[in-house]
């Protein structure tokens, strides 16, 4: 293995195994150690691979505290890989500010092609995939209302990630802003037996999904302004 990289960042499968590419399960196999977000959920992966490695644990509550001494065993000669639970470290996870501390110890740092919810659910809306803006989870409170304000009037296609649990209320808001007229769809369980996704009218979807109980990471797409 040509371990001129001190980190790699992993992606891992959003719902199906069988997305994991063969070059993900080698190097989280020859690393020195696994930094996981939540090490059960990695511990279950790893083990449906046979992999044995070790796993430290490096989430958004604890990665402030831990990043000197992943950058001493870094900077020491040790190779670590990167993982979220589940898709592309640093897409809307921990991972952006190891990154930078890395580049900025002049560690090498490389990122391996894999899944990530934002795309397949972009392309499946039917919407213009050539300009799109993703905007990931917004605010829950403070800078809400401005931000889907100035998103309002972008003439590229917007990606949001939600949870289960505020899809209604963000559809509610969508419609609100954006008008009820505004194309787009809703994602579910990507890639998992129950996967879904649904199209139509912001209008629409509130009406669906208002007093429909879902489960699953959620991806809504909306249209630009035209």
């Amino acid at each position: 293995m040509n371990r001129k990289p001190s980190l790699y960042l992993v992606p891992t499968p959003i719902g199906n195994l069988e997305d994991i590419t063969l070059r993900a399960i080698r190097v989280l196999k020859e690393v020195d150690f696994i930094l996981s977000e939540d090490t059960r959920q990695t511990g279950i992966l790893l083990k449906h691979f046979d992999i044995k490695n070790a796993l430290v644990s490096h989430h958004q509550f604890n990665e402030h505290k831990t990043l000197d001494a992943i950058l001493r065993r870094l900077g020491s000669g040790e190779v670590a890989a990167l993982v979220s639970d589940a898709g592309t470290p640093g897409i809307s996870d921990p991972g952006f500010l190891l990154v930078r501390a890395c580049l900025r110890e002049g560690l090498e740092v490389e990122v391996l092609p894999g899944p990530t919810a934002l795309i397949p659910a972009l392309v499946a809306s039917g919407l213009p995939c050539e300009s799109f803006l993703f905007v990931g989870f917004l605010p829950h409170k403070k800078g809400r209302a401005s931000k889907l304000k100035e998103l309002a009037s972008s003439p590229y296609t917007l990606v949001f990630y939600e949870s289960p649990f505020r899809l209604s209320k963000l559809i509610t808001q969508l419609a609100e802003y954006m008008g009820p007229d505004r194309r787009a769809s809703v994602s579910r369980e990507l890639t998992k037996l129950y996967e879904e996704t649904v199209r139509g009218t912001l209008e629409e979807l509130a009406a669906r999904f208002s007093e429909k109980e879902i489960k699953g990471e959620i991806v809504v797409v909306v249209e630009g302004a035209c």
